[in-house]
Order: structure tokens, then C-alpha cells, then sequence
């Protein structure tokens, strides 16, 4: 499985969320971020999502949307306002969202050897 996302040509949405994590690794981070990935990716408008996290608790996951009427709608999910939720209490401890209209978009990759 590639780490990148498959998008469309563009326009479309981009939803990156930068964070830092807690110290202390609160436990059910890993299983709520795996089941919110899965339940994304059923939701209408959803295109894909690429995500990081260094050994210093940072990360940036971007999903992509084809809408921002499906962002909202994901926003509002009921699972997803309970990860939210918890992120809030227990999981980070800093982070920025930030939703951006994609307008361009080039890919380069190099043949297998």
C-alpha cells in the first residue's frame, strides 16, 4: 500500500491537521486513529489521506475531500466528534487545523529498477 493518496486532478479540498501529542501516550490513541482512517474512508467525498508522526509526538495527517459540504459532514460525524473529543482531553497537546482548496497539483515517480 502506497503512502500517498490518490487524488483527482484538482480543485478539490485538503484538510491538514498538524499536532503534538502528549507525553504520556494516553492509551486507545492507536485504535481510535486506525478506526478514524477506516470510517473516513467511507464517507461521501472522501479522496484520501497521508499521514506522519515523528518520535517527538509530532504529526500531520491531510486527508482529502472533493467538497467542503464533506468536510462538514465529517466534522459533524458522531465517532468523529467523540475522537475529537478525547484528542481534546487526553491526546494532544497542541494542534492546528487547517483547510486549504488544492488548485495545482504535480506527482513525479520514478520507474522500479
Amino acid at each position: 500500500m502506497s503512502p500517498f493518496a490518490e487524488t483527482p486532478e484538482p480543485p478539490y479540498y485538503a484538510v491538514i491537521f498538524s499536532n503534538l501529542r502528549t507525553p504520556d501516550d494516553p492509551e486507545g490513541y492507536g485504535g481510535m486513529a486506525d478506526r478514524m482512517v477506516e470510517l473516513a474512508a467511507g464517507q461521501p467525498g472522501y479522496l484520501g489521506v497521508e499521514s506522519v508522526r515523528g518520535a517527538d509526538g509530532f504529526g500531520i495527517t491531510v486527508s482529502y475531500w472533493r467538497s467542503l459540504e464533506d468536510i462538514a459532514a465529517w466534522k459533524a460525524h458522531v465517532e468523529h466528534q467523540e475522537a475529537q473529543r478525547l484528542g481534546h482531553q487526553r491526546w494532544y497537546q497542541q494542534f492546528e487545523l487547517r483547510v486549504a482548496r488544492v488548485e495545482q497539483a504535480r506527482s513525479m515517480k520514478k520507474p522500479a529498477r
